[in-house]
Parts: C-alpha cells; sequence; structure tokens
C-alpha cells in the first residue's frame, strides 16, 4: 500500500496481520455488475451474460467479473439497464437496510448510483426513494444513471444534508449514508486517491461523516434503519464516528452484523477511547477478502 502515513498508522493496529489483510487477490481491482431485479433476475442474467463472471460474495444480485478487459460501459446490456457496474465489495452495503416495496428511502450521499440503483430495486416501484447529491454535476450523473436503470419512483436533490433534514424530519423509513470518505479502499483502483492521501484529509472527511449522520438520523422515523458506509480503513471514519454517534444518541442500537456472510469484523483497538463500543457488531472488508475495502454499520 501507498502512504506512507497510512502504512505506518495500519501496521501499529494490526501489527504481524497487516500483510496478510492487505494481500489482495490479485495485482488489479476486481471488476463487478450488479444486476437490477427491475430488469431481470440473477440466475437470469447469469445465464444470458456472454463474458465470464461468477457470482460475489458480497450481494445476491452481483458478479464479479472475470475478464481483465471487459468494458461494462461498452455492453448492452449496461445500456438497457440490466447492471450497473460496481466494484464488487461496493455492493454490500445497501442490501444491508432490508428494504421493502412501500418503504420511504433516502440515499443522502447518492452519486453516482449503485447504491441507488439496489435499493430502487428494492422498492420494485412501490414507495419512494430520495437520493440525493450535494455536488450538482455529480446529481446529473446520479440523474442519468438512475433513468438507464428504469427507476420511476425517485426523487432527486441536490441538497446541503442539514437543509433536508430540517425540511422533513423523522419521515424516512430507511436512510443510507455511504459517506464521503479519504478513500483508503480506493488506492488499487484509483491513483489518485493514493496521491492526495494524508492526515488532514481523514480528518476533514471524519467531520464531514459527523455531521451527516447527526442528519441522518434526523431524517429518520421511529423504528427506523440506518446504514452507515465508507470505502476507507481509518478508524476515525469508521469504528470511532460510529463509537462517537452512539455516545452521543442512546436511542440507537447498534445491530450485530456478524450473520452477513462476508468479510470480518469490525476491531475494538480502532475506538480505544470507547471501552463499551461493540466493534465486532460492525464489519470490514479488506484486499484479503476479495474487496478493495469497506467498512458498515447498521443502526436501528
Amino acid at each position: 500500500m501507498p502512504a506512507e502515513y497510512f502504512e505506518a498508522r495500519e501496521r501499529a493496529l494490526l501489527g504481524e496481520r497487516y500483510d496478510t489483510l492487505y494481500a489482495a487477490p490479485q495485482e488489479t481491482a476486481a471488476r463487478g455488475v450488479t444486476v437490477s431485479a427491475l430488469r431481470t433476475t440473477p440466475e437470469g442474467f447469469a445465464a444470458r451474460a456472454d463474458f465470464p463472471l461468477r457470482p460475489s460474495p458480497f450481494c445476491k444480485a452481483a458478479f464479479v467479473v472475470e475478464c481483465p478487459d471487459f468494458k461494462p460501459g461498452r455492453h448492452p446490456y449496461h445500456h438497457a439497464g440490466v447492471f450497473y457496474s460496481q466494484e464488487p465489495s461496493a455492493s454490500s452495503a445497501a442490501p444491508l437496510l432490508g428494504v421493502r416495496p412501500g418503504m420511504r428511502v433516502l440515499d443522502l450521499c447518492a452519486a453516482p448510483g449503485g447504491k441507488s440503483s439496489q435499493l430502487a430495486a428494492a422498492l420494485q416501484g412501490q414507495g419512494l426513494l430520495l437520493a440525493n447529491e450535494f455536488v450538482a454535476a455529480r446529481a446529473e450523473i446520479l440523474r442519468q444513471n438512475l433513468e438507464r436503470m428504469g427507476v420511476t419512483n425517485a426523487v432527486i436533490t441536490n441538497e446541503d444534508t442539514a437543509r433536508l433534514a430540517a425540511a422533513m424530519p423523522g419521515q424516512f423509513d430507511r436512510v443510507l449514508v455511504d459517506a464521503p470518505c479519504s478513500g483508503e479502499g480506493m488506492f488499487r483502483k484509483e491513483a489518485v486517491a493514493a496521491a492526495q492521501h494524508n492526515n488532514a484529509l481523514v480528518a476533514h472527511c471524519a467531520e464531514l461523516g459527523a455531521e451527516i449522520l447527526e442528519n441522518a438520523a434526523a431524517l429518520l422515523a421511529p423504528g427506523g434503519v440506518l446504514v452507515y458506509s465508507t470505502c476507507t480503513f481509518a478508524p476515525a471514519e469508521d469504528e470511532e464516528q460510529i463509537a462517537a454517534f452512539l455516545a452521543k444518541h442512546p436511542a440507537f442500537t447498534l445491530c450485530d452484523l456478524s450473520d452477513c456472510g462476508f468479510g470480518r469484523p469490525g476491531e475494538a483497538n480502532r475506538a480505544p477511547d470507547y471501552p463499551d463500543f461493540r466493534a465486532g457488531y460492525t464489519r470490514r472488508i479488506w484486499p484479503a477478502d476479495g474487496g478493495e475495502g469497506h467498512f458498515m454499520a447498521r443502526l436501528v
């Protein structure tokens, strides 16, 4: 892994496990596609796909594409909205929300739309998906992708999360916060992620994520479910973030994700100031697990 600060931090946290967990199964980032239930079934897609693939361990509707030269944007199934091109482990967070038809669902940091399309597929055209993106140019990409995927019951907003929380408090059954993060899980996929990485970026992203979490909590209806996810390994953005949130919000309960079927438990030494925090209830995906790197927590 590049970035001296990153490696020093992770070796201090993981010890001799560092080389094992960060040993990726291949030199380049894996390619993946996630199939939309609005278009077909995973079984139907697998039977008709004209490129090599295998089921993903991270999501029942996702596949790992076993073809390094595969160009998903040029495939007719892409243009027909049958699949969304998505790094395999990126498909893991959205299903944890348990979305059902008829619900009111919010994706607070939605662009470019992979997770939003998963949530829309789970709604099956019933209920409402509000997909929000703060950056206007990215909100337009989000619109294009949801349109391509055949989503008919989505509203797309280009708003600050605080303004949404003020306008619609307690209105959503499910909220996804795929937080803007320092992108440590993207080092292999995007060289710029490694080049721009530093401690200040981690601190900034942690602060932004905390603000978005506060607003997400305000938007959630009583009894609702909130899933927080990142594509980074930084404790300040992951375990420590969730531990601090729970300390401020005792009405929320952290759910145990140990039965989700992928990844490994979160780690207590990444939130040392919160000894009562059940870090093992959260979930991590390391490069050794076949994904680029993700963290997830489910809160009720």
